[in-house]
């Protein structure tokens, strides 16, 4: 089969689309053709060096993806060759084909193509696991999403207008904002030109967000801390404005808040699992009633991913960039 590979870390033009010897399913695995992958922040810093695979998993970049099973490893059961699925990767999704656990599979949503598919299973159980399994969002509290015109934000806007939240979002520039908007979007805030404590406070008369979900890390840390509310929780899945951060534990106290950092690739694959079952659950209906969408910005040959990450790096998309077999 051909991948991607990264002979060398380095820019885009280090992703090399070449021959590689095709997976085998082990016990318990699918064989997946792939039909489609999604570009994810990870894959980036993998390119560049920065964030290795986990043990065991596959070489190449690729966090999810969708297509058909062509093979069952063994002791599988419940799924058949030919079925249409989307699935949850430690890697090797820029591939023709990926071998993938039984529990990191899920079934293609009805009324979602299946090039679309590939945009969902990182996004969502990301957004799943932490804004409502660790976070405990509930319905007619308010939600400050940060980058809310990226995959994870556009999938956070939506599943918290699910369940009857308040949405605030961060994003740079009136355009991403206006699709933030459509998509549900009740606080709209420009990073570039607002202070976003500021307009939080403003538009919960001073309550704050009870939970916020932060890709930025270290930059937004102590500000994140002031547009809590009380009993408020701040996710981390991101470290874009740096790693290390100076704490006010008088703050968090005063609060009685609580900060959480979580990241999805090297979780065991039991703890995978268990968030993709969830998200069957509890996301794959409200995909398939029509109230939550994959976003997706464009579509490009797998054989180009370079061009993706380009994209990615320049943050001109809305949602999710895919890459299609």
């Amino acid at each position: 089969m051909y991948a991607i590979t990264i002979p060398e870390p380095g820019g885009p033009e280090a992703l090399v689309w070449a021959e590689v010897p095709d997976p085998v399913p082990s016990e318990g695995e699918v064989l997946v053709e792939v039909a489609a992958a999604a570009v994810n922040r990870a894959d980036v810093l993998q390119r560049q060096g920065f964030y290795n695979p986990p043990p065991g998993a596959s070489p190449y970049p690729g966090l999810e993806c969708s297509g058909r099973i062509a093979a069952l490893g063994p002791g599988v059961s419940g799924w058949s060759v030919g079925d249409e699925v989307c699935a949850l990767l430690g890697g090797g999704g820029y591939a023709e084909k990926v071998a993938v656990p039984i529990g990191q599979l899920l079934p293609v949503p009805d009324g979602v193509d299946l090039a679309e598919a590939a945009a969902l299973p990182e996004v969502v159980c990301t957004v799943w696991s932490n804004v409502f399994m660790v976070s405990h969002l509930r319905p007619g509290e308010t939600l400050l999403v940060h980058g809310g015109a990226s995959g994870i934000g556009t999938m956070a806007i939506q599943l918290g207008k699910a369940i009857g939240a308040k949405v605030a979002v961060t994003a740079g520039g009136p355009d991403k904002l206006a699709r933030c908007a459509e998509l549900g979007a009740d606080i709209l805030i420009d990073y570039r030109e607002q202070d976003f404590v500021d307009e939080v406070l403003k538009a919960t008369d001073g309550v704050g967000a009870d939970v916020i979900l932060d890709i930025m890390g270290a930059k937004y840390l102590e500000r994140n801390v002031r547009a809590l509310a009380v009993n408020g929780r701040l996710a981390v899945i991101g470290l874009q404005g740096g790693a290390k951060g100076e704490l006010n534990l008088g703050a968090l106290l005063t609060k009685r808040a609580a900060v959480t950092a979580t990241s999805l690739r090297g979780r065991p694959a039991s703890e995978k699992a268990a968030i993709v079952a969830a998200v069957r659950e509890h996301v794959w209906p409200l995909i398939a009633g029509g109230r939550v969408r994959p976003v997706v910005d464009r579509r490009l040959p797998l054989s180009d991913a370079a061009e993706g990450h380009r994209v990615l790096e320049a943050s001109t998309h809305v949602g999710k960039v895919l890459l299609t077999a």
